[in-house]
């Protein structure tokens, strides 16, 4: 099978200086798409910034970020966007008696999760999620400093949202959160392999360069909407637990909320680490496969 081509990035997608040393040290780059030049949007460059000493011999200046009250902020609003519209179609559901059905939940969450992607995930990285920040930090692809502002950021805009909902639909607030509607054991291991299956994709999409980096929101919003077909009768589908916190924080019921601050951050722990486990490495050929890559 013939070596792949690496071509330098294209004119215009990154600086010159940037583009020089790509093409004489491809290897150095692993945030720069090796057939199409364009960094991959999902995670903040910066933060291959950190690892390996990846631009050190590069002025600063040339590694597009965004300063950490920016990324912060970012991930505030998408937060409260993925609370706010998951939540509300949750109450409206139930005040409707089933008008919006199963389907129309699902459907609502993961647009709302692709919409935020596509808006803030070239500033924040749009985590929307501690299970996925922590996730990340465990396996380097965000620096810890950093974690403790990401999952405030989350907190604050779940709860921000849950208590705008509450001024708008109490008391039907309830409808909104959470809770195991099956045992705990079985909601347990649902949120669990939700969780894995959703840091799995975005494992996939956001640190692989050989994954369609530009297809991320749709991925991992179709992700989300699988899996809340999957166990939303039975545990809620949550995979977040700031989607279970903040509605239920506004309308004091905690009912099995230990089954989603433990399961989903466990779920996506062992999602990223296994998608680390299967993904190429850098010296194993390419496959000749159609890329979506623009």
């Amino acid at each position: 099978m013939a070596e792949e081509q690496v071509i330098p990035p294209a004119q215009g997608a990154i600086p010159a200086e940037i583009s020089s040393a790509f093409a004489m040290a491809p290897e150095r780059f692993p945030s720069v798409g090796r057939r199409s030049g364009h960094y991959n949007k999902c995670c903040p460059v910066e933060q291959c910034i950190a690892e390996k000493g990846l631009f050190n011999d590069l002025p600063m200046d040339f590694a597009p970020c965004a300063s950490l009250s920016k990324k912060v902020g970012a991930e505030f609003i998408g937060t409260f966007m993925l609370i706010f519209a998951g939540t509300a179609t949750a109450i409206v559901n139930e005040k409707t008696d089933g008008s919006i059905t199963s389907i129309g939940l699902a459907a609502t969450s993961g647009l709302a999760v692709m919409i935020v992607i596509l808006s803030t995930g070239h500033i924040s990285g749009a985590h929307l999620n501690p299970s996925l920040t922590l996730s990340f930090a465990a396996l380097r692809h965000f620096p810890w400093v950093q974690v403790p502002f990401y999952i405030g950021a989350q907190v604050a805009a779940s709860i921000c949202a849950s208590f705008a909902l509450k001024g708008i639909f109490n008391p039907d607030l309830h409808g909104g959160v959470t809770i195991p509607a099956g045992s705990y054991w079985q909601s347990f291991v649902l949120e669990f392999v939700i969780s894995f299956n959703l840091m799995f994709v975005v494992t996939a999409v956001a640190t692989d360069t050989r994954a369609v980096g530009e297809l991320a929101g749709i991925a991992v919003g179709a992700t989300v909407t699988l899996n809340i077909l999957v166990a939303g009768a039975i545990s809620g589908g949550s995979m977040n637990p700031v989607r279970t916190l903040g509605p239920a924080i506004a309308a004091n019921n905690y009912k099995g909320i230990w089954l989603y601050i433990v399961g989903c951050p466990l779920g996506a722990l062992a999602g990223a680490a296994a998608y680390t486990l299967v993904r190429l490495n850098g010296e194993e050929p390419i496959q000749a496969v159609r890329s979506l890559r623009r």
